[in-house]
């Protein structure tokens, strides 16, 4: 399972990067945030499983399932110009990624280095 997540300002961005690599993202279980999953299901055509907006839930319970073992990569594009008021959930997030090595993306060049890595 594939985390796909995007402050406001970068879902443009996120949806870009997956329409160009939208064979692969097809193949894959996705998960999303509330307004990112809509997005990329609208847009794309994308099966993927919408858990709650970020600022209510949605980053933790990705967390959760990172923690559980469910989720193998998240693809988080982080605003980092703009305060975001659920900041200590996204921290908790990135926190979790790295006590259980999980590739965490929060960017295009770093998701590209991650979708790479998955498709070998």
């Amino acid at each position: 399972m594939i985390a796909l997540i995007a402050h406001d300002a970068k879902k443009q961005e996120l949806l870009n990067f997956v329409r160009s690599h939208l064979e692969f993202f097809r193949t894959q279980q996705l998960v999303a945030t509330g307004n990112t999953g809509r997005m990329l299901a609208a847009e794309l055509g994308l099966e993927v499983e919408r858990v709650a907006h970020g600022p209510e839930g949605g980053d933790l319970i990705i967390g959760g399932r990172v923690a559980q073992g469910l989720v193998h990569a998240v693809l988080f594009f982080r605003d980092p110009l703009t305060a975001q008021p659920h900041e200590p959930d996204v921290s908790a997030l990135m926190r979790v990624c790295d006590v259980h090595s999980i590739p965490l993306a929060t960017n295009v060049a770093t998701a590209e280095g991650v979708v790479a890595r998955l498709k070998v």
